[in-house]
């Protein structure tokens, strides 16, 4: 038996593949990659789940730009796979709190910074990178946590750090933070929660 995940994406999916990599490679071992809902027609990560064999569902934001009935689209696919687990890898909507309230504890999200610093409403993308490099701080890194009605507001389940260096642009640091924390700690965190559900099932 394996918990059911879903993987939610609006864009070129680089953290759905270092998932889909993890899980050839054994360390997602506790669950199956069931389903990638993508927020967007149009984002690379479809093509990626589809080279996997992997099914997706697109449920536009742009066409729905009604929250509940966004969120009930999400839900009735959610429900069709049976999902257990919910993996936020560069989704780009925010999820209302009827959503989270409803999958308490079983989605989590990966952030590009060491929250509490750079987190919260409007820190996405290469704007967390932007404000870490303008702070000055010397060590970054990204996070691992569960989603509740606050956004990146979840109990913290991984964090590792990536250090500074001199010359680093926004551009230079999201890369390295993906290489070095990103698609390292989402994997592993998947596992542990993925692992958790089984044992509490």
């Amino acid at each position: 038996m394996l918990t059911n995940i879903a993987v939610f994406v609006s864009g070129g999916g680089t953290n759905l593949q270092a998932l889909i990599d993890a899980e050839k490679a054994g360390i997602i071992k506790s669950g199956k990659i069931k389903l990638v809902v993508s927020s967007s027609p149009t984002a690379y990560a479809l093509e990626r789940a589809k080279n996997n064999g992997i099914d997706s569902v697109v449920v536009s934001r742009k066409e729905n730009p009604d929250q509940k009935a966004f969120e009930e689209k999400i839900c009735k696919a959610l429900d069709e796979y049976k999902i257990d687990l919910i993996v936020l890898a560069g989704f780009m909507s925010i999820l209302s709190e009827d959503f989270t309230k409803r999958y308490e504890e079983r989605i989590i999200n990966v952030h590009p910074s060491l929250i509490p610093s750079f987190c919260g409403k409007g820190f996405y993308g290469l704007r967390v990178h932007e404000a870490a490099l303008a702070y000055g701080v010397k060590v970054s890194g990204a996070t691992v946590h569960f989603v509740n009605e606050i956004p990146d507001g979840g109990k913290i389940i991984l964090q590792k750090a990536v250090e500074i260096k001199d010359g680093d642009t926004p551009e230079i640091l999201q890369k390295r933070i993906m290489e070095e924390a990103e698609w390292k700690i989402l994997p592993e965190a998947t596992e542990i929660i993925s692992k958790k559900m089984l044992e509490e099932k």
